[in-house]
């Protein structure tokens, strides 16, 4: 495959991404984010199953440091940055909760330079001053928050990027030694009986449209486009992927506007393109060695 055909592949993994809001925030009229979740979880446990049983012998090799950076995977990005995101959009603009979702390399780079001993360039703090500032336009627009409620969406999408991005720094960890699809398998199963107790280890009476939904939710922007995602990144240079990536808030805003009638302002078009240029072409902004080895969008 060329590296062209992998862009379009990489494309097509962040579009579906873009139909994870259209799907997920019809679901919080009536379920609560932990039952949202933990029904995700489920339905993809049963999936990952086989993928879990035949790389039992992966797992069985790992360190009580590899199963920590298991658990902080599956815990802090599967069950509680999912969690905040479901939250972000219950409350707020869906579309502002995923254009933040660009801050997950800052994030992702800060933890590195603290736990892996990367270095940061030394421009870095002032790229990370930026993109602050851009995350905030994103937010917020160029007002302050008239009260605090207003902040709650923005701070809860930030959670779900800042755990995002602290998940791509465990899973490169873990990814020494053992495969993707095996981490896959080992932080949604990890994460699920977390999110069981949250939701109270039951769920609601669930009438056919929502299950179709949570369904979806879990296969199509889950499972599926995660496939394909990977199925193009390993077949394309990390910046053609980068702008691959951008289908994904392009997608989402736009069925967003469609499905919900949600606005996006100058001034958050302003801050994600910023974003978007200070984390795509900011030398300073990133480690010396590269984080791309989980998506940069959302993932379970």
């Amino acid at each position: 495959m060329t590296s062209r055909s992998g862009l379009l592949w990489v494309a097509l993994g962040a579009s579906l991404w873009g139909t994870d809001t259209v799907l997920r925030r019809p679901l919080t009229a009536s379920l609560t984010s932990g039952q949202i979740v933990f029904a995700e979880h489920l339905i993809l446990s049963f999936a990952l199953l086989p993928v879990f049983w035949r790389s039992r012998a992966e797992w069985r090799k790992l360190g009580w440091r590899q199963w920590a950076a298991v658990t902080g995977v599956a815990w802090g990005g599967s069950a509680l940055g999912t969690l905040c995101f479901t939250q972000a959009i219950r409350l707020g603009n869906p579309t502002t909760a995923v254009l933040l979702q660009k801050t997950q390399p800052v994030f992702a780079a800060l933890l590195a330079g603290a736990l892996l001993g990367e270095r940061l360039g030394a421009r870095f703090w002032a790229w990370l001053a930026a993109a602050a500032a851009a995350a905030y336009l994103i937010a917020f627009g160029a007002a302050l928050p008239a009260q605090p409620v207003a902040a709650g969406p923005g701070l809860l999408a930030a959670a779900a990027a800042a755990l995002w991005g602290a998940s791509t720094v465990l899973g490169r960890f873990v990814l020494a030694s053992v495969s993707f699809p095996t981490l896959t398998a080992l932080r949604i199963l990890a994460a699920t009986p977390l999110l069981a107790g949250i939701a109270g280890a039951r769920l609601p009476a669930i009438h056919a449209g929502e299950a179709v939904s949570l369904l979806l939710l879990a296969l199509v922007p889950g499972l599926l486009a995660l496939l394909i995602y990977y199925r193009g990144l390993g077949r394309t240079t990390a910046s053609r992927a980068a702008v691959g990536e951008l289908a994904f808030p392009a997608t989402a805003a736009l069925l967003n506007s469609l499905a919900f009638g949600t606005p996006v302002t100058w001034t958050q078009w302003a801050g994600f393109v910023l974003l978007t240029a200070l984390v795509t072409r900011g030398a300073g902004l990133q480690p010396k060695r590269d984080l791309r080895i989980l998506p940069t969008v959302p993932t379970l």
